[in-house]
């Protein structure tokens, strides 16, 4: 759970805030991707990602609470049924803020932030996956490189010297 921040609030009084945060992340879960202002960003980065883990959840309870702080019932259905179910693996991060630039009028600091919806890759089973394969070819290089060069001559290595030679001045060409 995100820690309360203190200081002034985003558009004057609290309540102002958390109308400001609910609209934003209505917005967001839209249209998928919006672009506004650096604080007002990372104002909603922990407001929407916790109404995203409720969402996962799936159950009425949870429904119930994400809708008393949207209010939009067709945004809640859309967070529930079709994002929920794509960041059911993730565990946290789902949403991404990107720095775009200054606005052209008053050049306050803009950020795009968006839904981060593309599958994960579990860390524990990619390293296994990844170190298995570099294990094993130069394994396999080696034996494969030492077999043909004890049978053959050096003549044919020559050849293939001049055969990447060829190819690459063709290539140059």
């Amino acid at each position: 759970m995100p820690k309360p921040t203190k200081g002034p609030r985003l558009g004057g009084g609290a309540a102002h805030e958390r109308l400001l945060l609910a609209n934003l992340s209505a917005a967001l879960f839209t249209h998928k991707r919006i672009t506004t202002t650096e604080t007002k960003a990372k104002r909603l980065r922990p407001f929407a990602e916790r109404l995203v883990t409720f969402a996962k959840r799936g159950d009425l309870h949870s429904r119930r609470r994400v809708l008393s702080t949207i209010g939009d019932k067709t945004v809640v259905h859309e967070l529930f049924t079709q994002i929920a179910p794509l960041v059911a693996e993730r565990e946290g991060g789902y949403t991404r803020i990107t720095k775009i630039g200054n606005r052209k009028g008053d050049n306050a600091p803009m950020a795009v932030i968006e839904l981060v919806l593309e599958p994960v890759t579990p860390k524990a089973k990619a390293a296994k996956k990844a170190d298995a394969p570099k294990a094993e070819e130069p394994v396999e290089e080696t034996e494969v490189e030492e077999t043909p060069a004890e049978e053959t001559t050096e003549a044919p290595a020559e050849d293939a010297a001049a055969d990447d030679k060829a190819e690459s001045e063709d290539d140059a060409k």
